[in-house]
């Protein structure tokens, strides 16, 4: 298995949680010069009013340390003591405080870990496997058999997409389809012996009072094989 480098990311993407770990590095790596830079950006970005007057705060003590720098040669004990103090702030509690909050700042809604595209693309594969092997079942629906297209009640290896040979398939697997209840799923099976079978989701809906809202997402979902 490839190694795969981890760090603190909550419910973030690797990629994402690796930039807001840098973001709040940032204060330290820099030695304090990047803080009041590191606030302000995150205030820019997020419209934040915390960030705003965090961002405010470490450029007014970064101004001020500023302007004690060349003061340390004709002051050295008072101003580069003070220097010490501001450097820590920016450094040292600017990290701090950038950790803290990176999450709000770079996943503010908890959605980063939340892969909708997946979930569709997931839902696109399905209809097109249940569209694949309905097109198998009406060009051989010998193959079909062997294959057990439709029948999630028994072993195999072939992925219909979630289909139902509702002329084959017991009670049980029937109810896998959309709104059909166990006394619904019986009372096809029931007309399905009186009739021979169904040639589609109308007929069904027809001889086996299925209720006409149902037949549409029915349809999704049954193979018919004669």
């Amino acid at each position: 298995m490839p190694y795969e480098p981890r760090v603190p990311s909550d419910s973030m993407p690797p990629g994402r949680a690796a930039m807001s770990v840098t973001w709040a590095a940032l204060p330290f790596l820099t030695l304090g010069y990047a803080t009041p830079f590191t606030f302000a950006a995150a205030a820019l970005w997020r419209r934040s009013a915390h960030l705003t007057a965090a961002s405010a705060a470490y450029i007014a003590v970064f101004v001020l340390m500023l302007t004690l720098l060349p003061g340390i040669d004709k002051e050295p004990g008072g101003t580069q003591g003070s220097v010490g103090v501001l450097t820590f702030l920016l450094a040292v509690v600017g990290c701090g405080h950038a950790f803290a909050i990176r999450r709000k700042v770079f996943d503010p809604h908890g959605l980063s870990g939340v892969d909708n595209e997946a979930a569709i693309e997931a839902v696109r594969r399905q209809r097109a496997l249940r569209q694949k092997a309905r097109a198998l079942a009406a060009g051989d629906p010998g193959l079909a058999k062997e294959l057990r297209i439709g029948r999630p009640d028994l072993p195999r290896q072939y992925n219909d997409g979630g289909l139902v040979d509702v002329n084959h398939a017991p009670a049980e697997a029937l109810t896998l389809l959309p709104g059909v209840t166990p006394e619904l799923a019986v009372k096809i099976e029931r007309v399905r012996a009186e009739t021979g079978g169904f040639m589609s989701a109308e007929e069904l809906a027809a001889l086996a009072g299925l209720p006409p809202a149902l037949t549409s997402e029915v349809a999704d979902y049954a193979v018919f094989i004669r």
